[in-house]
């Protein structure tokens, strides 16, 4: 009898896990699926789509502003940084172009804890501590991309790692054409035979199946793995700072979103169960861990697709390296969160004047205003280009 009841009660358990990871396997295959059409529509799209592109993000604040607002109009850094990766790998733009953008993506995505923070807009002391805890990973990307992005600007030494390390992953195969996975390679090619003459249907196509897939594999995940870590919030988690960040990591390389990490600390913070210096290193985790999506998309891809997966991750390890270890300056981002808190608590408005100019207002107007027609800018110290843009009929 006792035998049965475990046979039972092993049968459930065993056909739940198997559905989870059918359902799981054929979600992955659809977000894979999806940028290899997106790969062969930019393919299918030509000179005259990829020229427009390139002349929009030769200027590297053009590009940093265009991964700020698109990230933070569709609130998914995931999907901006997956669509980059496949304009990478179709050589629309270079690797250089794209580096921006992945950055403006890091800084675009912590939109969604802000608007979390405003549903405690009614409690004076949780909205306080909510904006605090939700723009303390802005200001961590702030201060990444002020300190990486100048790097880069006069010495290239960011974007050379990336292509070393790239070029040293090349050594065991990793954009390898035989890791590509048959099945997938003969549906996508079938199914952007349909779109031969319609490169732009097939690129949304492509746009819908990749925030479904993300969206899907979020929700999965989530409800597989949100419970339990609830329960152990406190003593598994926050124990020290090396734990939480490595628990940041983890959790959200699971989800597939930092949006959905970061979000959870909100009212955990405002609520007091947590401080606000113990949820930054779990931030900074999270930041770590959301790099993973555009490493599974740029696997099998070229060398510069790969290159700029790297830099994603870079981007985030570099910044919490600098930012997390040395008191300076994690007590400067904890400062900084808590003054934007006080000033909200004088004026709630002020929450969101910041959401509207920091996500929307001022990325839309620099963008404007850096894209006017014969801006010469330098992409590095000693190289100069001449942008002109304008639309050729």
């Amino acid at each position: 009898m006792i035998a049965e009841r475990t046979i039972h009660k092993i049968r459930p358990n065993f056909y739940m896990i198997a559905k989870r990871v059918l359902v799981v396997s054929g979600v992955l295959f659809l977000f894979l699926l999806s940028i290899d059409l997106m790969v062969q529509a930019f393919n299918m799209l030509g000179n005259d789509f990829a020229k427009g592109i390139i002349n929009a993000t030769q200027n590297p604040f053009v590009g940093l502003f265009i991964g700020l607002l698109s990230t933070a109009i569709i609130q998914s850094s995931s999907t901006t940084t997956t669509m980059v990766v496949a304009i990478v790998a179709a050589g629309t733009i270079s690797f250089e172009s794209a580096l921006p953008i992945i950055m403006g993506a890091n800084i675009g995505t912590t939109i969604t804890s802000s608007i979390v923070a405003l549903g405690h807009i009614t409690e004076k002391t949780e909205f306080r501590k909510a904006i605090s805890a939700a723009v303390i990973h802005d200001f961590f990307n702030f201060f990444a991309v002020l300190i990486i992005l100048p790097l880069e600007y006069f010495t290239g030494f960011f974007s050379s790692l990336c292509k070393s390390i790239a070029g040293f992953l090349s050594i065991f195969g990793i954009q390898d054409n035989h890791l590509k996975f048959v099945p997938l390679q003969s549906f996508s090619n079938y199914l952007s035979g349909f779109f031969t003459h319609s490169p732009y249907l097939l690129l949304a196509l492509a746009v819908i199946l990749i925030a479904l897939s993300l969206k899907s594999i979020t929700e999965l995940l989530k409800a597989i793995l949100i419970g339990d870590a609830r329960k152990k919030l406190n003593s598994f988690v926050f124990g020290n700072s090396i734990k939480s960040l490595g628990m940041g990591t983890i959790f959200t390389a699971a989800l597939q979103s930092s949006s959905v990490t970061t979000s959870i600390m909100v009212p955990l913070v405002a609520t007091q169960k947590i401080k606000l210096k113990q949820a930054l290193p779990f931030i900074m985790g999270a930041n770590v861990g959301t790099t993973i999506t555009a490493l599974i998309a740029a696997i099998s891809k070229s060398e510069a697709a790969i290159s700029i997966a790297i830099a994603h991750f870079l981007f985030n390890f570099i910044g919490v390296l600098i930012l997390l270890p040395i008191p300076l300056f994690r007590n400067l981002l904890i400062w900084c969160a808590q003054q934007l808190g006080l000033a909200t608590t004088k004026n709630r408005l002020i929450g969101f004047m910041y959401i509207m100019l920091t996500f929307f207002i001022i990325p839309f107007f620099l963008i404007f205003m850096t894209s006017k027609p014969g801006k010469t800018i330098q992409m590095h110290k000693n190289e100069e280009i001449s942008i002109p843009i304008h639309s050729e009929k």
